[in-house]
């Protein structure tokens, strides 16, 4: 948290001072994003200038290229927007260039909200804007609370925002879920209240979207708290790992070429070892799986493993399996 304790320094005296400390930038979040807002982008924290907003033709292309996730990305907007909306606060999804996409915006308050530029079609990259909810989500690739005078320019201090990234399928930055608020009420405990609602909402539409681009695949959740994302793993028929969030990649140190060579789930998980590899442990977990799913008729396992049932009886036999 950034804290101006001398009230005669102006908030660009503030963000000069710390932006030139190569501690707090060290140690920081927003101080970092700060010092980027400085002295890479060139931004000057007293500037005002209007918002950048693309014309419709643009937009679209930036809708388009999110594919399926912004329809899935719907349900959650509404949700979020359902809980915040009437206390004045915005829903927004942008894009991984920080073009504002999507909107859910309370009609009481859409003025105040398109004065500020947070409505369909700007561009909140920290390169634009400096330090923001939406921009410094996507240089950190991680969930921030941007409060008030914690934004690089005079003119957004206002404003307090809350982003989260979401990640497609193959682990790379997709979009962030925000909410805004522009108005005085909003606490920092309420703020941190409604960081994690957007936390939330942002790997729910993570691993809806992961369904989505593997259905008709079995979805493995991996152990973890989810606390950076859904640990999900797709595994196809032959139980071999064919994708993989970008947390579960986190968690098994999955990489995009091995993943091109998929490995069986269970060496994954440790169980390769405990349950035995080799063609008489796999032909014993089809054994025991057939009878399984035929409830023991054994006439109907064997006609599933397309043998006799005296074969299968003898293989019963072979594998040291007792009769059901």
């Amino acid at each position: 948290m950034i804290e101006d304790s001398r009230a005669n320094r102006t908030h660009a005296d503030l963000v000069r001072e710390v932006a030139g400390s190569r501690s707090a930038a060290a140690h920081s979040v927003l101080a970092a994003s700060w010092t980027r807002s400085l002295k890479r982008y060139g931004l000057l924290p007293e500037q005002r200038r209007g918002k950048e907003r693309l014309p419709a033709g643009r937009l679209c292309d930036h809708r388009s290229s999110l594919g399926r996730l912004l329809p899935i990305s719907a349900p959650v907007m509404d949700r979020l927007y359902a809980s915040l909306g009437l206390a004045g606060c915005s829903v927004l999804l942008s894009d991984h260039r920080g073009v504002v996409v999507e909107q859910r915006i309370p009609a009481s308050d859409d003025q105040a909200f398109q004065a500020a530029g947070l409505w369909r079609g700007t561009v909140w990259s920290e390169a634009k804007e400096g330090t923001n909810g939406i921009g410094t989500c996507i240089a950190e690739e991680s969930s921030v609370t941007v409060f008030r005078d914690q934004h690089f320019h005079d003119c957004n201090t206002m404003m307090s925002c809350m982003g989260a990234p979401v990640f497609d399928e193959k682990g790379r930055l997709a979009a962030v879920l925000d909410v805004s608020s522009c108005r005085a009420d909003m606490t920092r405990p309420m703020a941190m209240l409604v960081a994690q609602a957007v936390a939330d909402g942002a790997r729910q539409i993570e691993a809806d979207h992961f369904q989505a681009v593997f259905a008709g695949q079995r979805i493995l959740r991996g152990p973890g708290d989810g606390q950076n994302g859904s640990v999900l793993l797709a595994v196809d028929q032959d139980d071999l790992v064919i994708g993989a969030t970008r947390a579960a990649r986190k968690a098994y140190r999955l990489s995009e070429e091995s993943l091109a060579t998929p490995r069986p789930v269970g060496d994954l998980f440790g169980d390769s070892e405990r349950r035995g590899v080799g063609l008489e442990c796999a032909e014993r977990r089809e054994v025991r799986r057939a009878i399984a799913r035929a409830d023991g008729n054994m006439a109907a396992a064997a006609r599933s493993l397309s043998i006799s049932r005296a074969t299968l009886y003898r293989r019963l036999e072979r594998l040291g399996l007792s009769r059901p």
